[in-house]
């Protein structure tokens, strides 16, 4: 396997993979995709207790998912790129295959 493969995918697992490491951030991220918001924007809309939100934008910042932007006392997040929710949605259909096969496979053993 190619060496620069091999970084590429540690780069991947580091960055990517470990900030959609949790739903909390995840549900951040869907509700970055409609638009910018605070963090207290954030904590009412997702119901999370403000020091969660806080300390899941930090780590969504660390790992380059979204970028705050100060617009007089508070800070906005957005997300960096929108093509994350495209990457989440294409993981949810392939979650979702995955639930409607086991099921399929659930039926099929009670009736023969």
């Amino acid at each position: 396997m190619a060496e620069n493969f091999r970084e590429e995918i540690t780069e991947l697992h580091a960055g990517i993979c470990s900030g959609l490491a949790d739903p909390a951030r995840i549900l951040l991220l869907y509700a970055l995709s409609e638009t910018p918001r605070n963090v207290n924007e954030l904590t009412e809309y997702l119901n999370l207790p403000q020091s969660t939100t806080s300390r899941h934008l930090k780590l969504l910042r660390q790992q380059s998912l979204v970028v705050a932007q100060r617009n007089g006392q508070y800070i906005y997040y957005r997300l960096a790129d929108e093509r994350i929710i495209e990457a989440l949605e294409l993981l949810r259909k392939i979650l979702n295959d995955r639930l409607t096969y086991r099921a399929s496979l659930v039926d099929r053993q009670k009736n023969p």
